[in-house]
C-alpha cells in the first residue's frame, strides 16, 4: 500500500514540477477531484438566485476542483502552498485567481467578503509538522479562525478530508469548533471501504448548520439517505465527533507508603554518591503509631 503523500514530504516539495503535471494529466484524478467538488457544491447549499457568488478553494491545486466551481457559474479564489501546482494552473488558464501561500499561517482575507469555501483532501496536511516550528494545533487555530473572520455571516465551507485516525479528525473538528464554527461529518457510503468519502461542513454566524442538511448523505446506490431511515445505531451514515478533553490518568495513591527496602536502598545510592548519610539502625524504615 503506498504511503500517504502527507506523511512522505511537506506539500511543497511533494508536488513538485514533476508530480503537479502527473497529477492533473491523470484522467482518474481529473474525475475523482470533478465528483468531490460537486458533491463539496452540494453540500454547500448555496442559495437557488442565479447570482455568481465568491467562492474560496483551499488547496485548489492545479485548478481541478476550481473548474467545478466555474462551471456553476461561481467566481472563486484558489490558494495553494505549492508553486509548482499553480504554474500548471496558469497554464490551463483556470478561471479563477490564484493565491500563493500557506493555509496554516491564515488565510490574510477581507472579512466577509467570502460567500463559501471548499477544500478536497487538503486540511488533513495541517495535523503533520514538517518544521521544527510547526505545531499541528497552532496551525489549525490560525487556519480556521482566519477563514472564520473572511466568510460573511450564515456561510457555509465545507472540506473533503482523509483523516488518517481519530485523533486528527478530533482535531481537525475541536479546531473548528473552537474558531465559532458549528457543524459536524457527514459520510458518503459509509459502508464502503473504496467509496466512502468524509466531508466536514462547517456555518459561519450565529445560526447552527441546519441538522437535516447534515444527516443527508449518500448510500451505495448514490441516492441521498438521512440517519432517520436507519434502525439500526451501528448504520447510521452520519457521524458527528464529540468534543472532549482527553481524560488525565489518575495519580496512584499508595497508601502503604514508602517501605524499609525503599527507603534502604535510596540512602545507599546517596552514600555512593558521596553524601552523609546518618548509619542504619534498628528504627530506620520504622512506620510510627497513629498516636505519640
Amino acid at each position: 500500500m503506498a504511503s500517504r503523500p502527507e506523511v512522505v514530504a511537506p506539500p511543497e516539495i511533494f508536488y513538485d514540477d514533476a508530480e503537479a503535471r502527473k497529477y492533473t494529466s491523470s484522467s482518474r484524478i481529473v474525475q475523482i477531484q470533478a465528483t468531490l467538488s460537486e458533491r463539496a457544491l452540494e453540500l454547500l447549499a448555496l442559495p437557488d438566485d442565479d447570482v455568481p457568488k465568491l467562492l474560496l478553494d483551499i488547496g485548489c491545486g492545479s485548478g481541478l476542483s476550481g473548474e467545478t466551481l466555474s462551471e456553476n457559474g461561481h467566481h472563486w479564489i484558489g490558494l495553494d502552498i505549492s508553486a509548482s501546482m499553480l504554474n500548471v494552473a496558469l497554464e490551463r488558464e483556470v478561471e479563477g485567481d490564484l493565491l500563493l501561500g500557506d493555509m496554516g499561517q491564515g488565510l490574510g482575507l477581507r472579512p466577509g467578503v467570502i460567500d463559501g469555501a471548499i477544500s478536497i483532501s487538503a486540511v488533513q496536511w495541517l495535523c503533520n509538522a514538517d518544521k521544527s516550528s510547526h505545531n499541528p494545533r497552532l496551525r489549525l487555530k490560525a487556519f480556521f479562525t482566519s477563514l472564520y473572520k473572511c466568510l460573511a455571516n450564515g456561510a457555509r465551507a465545507v472540506f473533503q478530508v482523509y483523516p488518517e485516525n481519530i485523533d486528527q479528525r478530533e482535531l481537525i473538528l475541536n479546531a473548528a469548533m473552537h474558531a465559532g464554527f458549528a457543524g459536524g461529518i457527514v459520510v458518503d457510503f459509509p459502508h464502503s471501504s473504496k467509496r466512502r468519502k468524509e466531508f466536514l461542513v462547517l456555518k459561519c454566524g450565529q445560526r447552527s448548520v441546519n441538522a437535516s442538511m447534515l444527516s443527508r448523505s449518500k448510500n451505495e446506490d448514490g441516492e441521498s439517505c438521512s440517519d432517520e431511515d436507519s434502525e439500526d445505531e451501528e448504520n447510521q451514515t452520519v457521524c458527528i465527533s464529540d468534543r472532549h478533553r482527553p481524560r488525565k490518568k489518575p495519580k496512584k495513591n499508595n497508601k502503604s507508603g514508602k517501605g524499609k527496602e525503599w527507603l534502604l536502598r535510596k540512602k545507599e545510592q546517596m552514600r555512593k554518591r558521596g553524601n552523609v548519610v546518618p548509619p542504619d539502625t534498628k528504627y530506620t524504615g520504622r512506620k510510627r503509631k497513629d498516636r505519640f
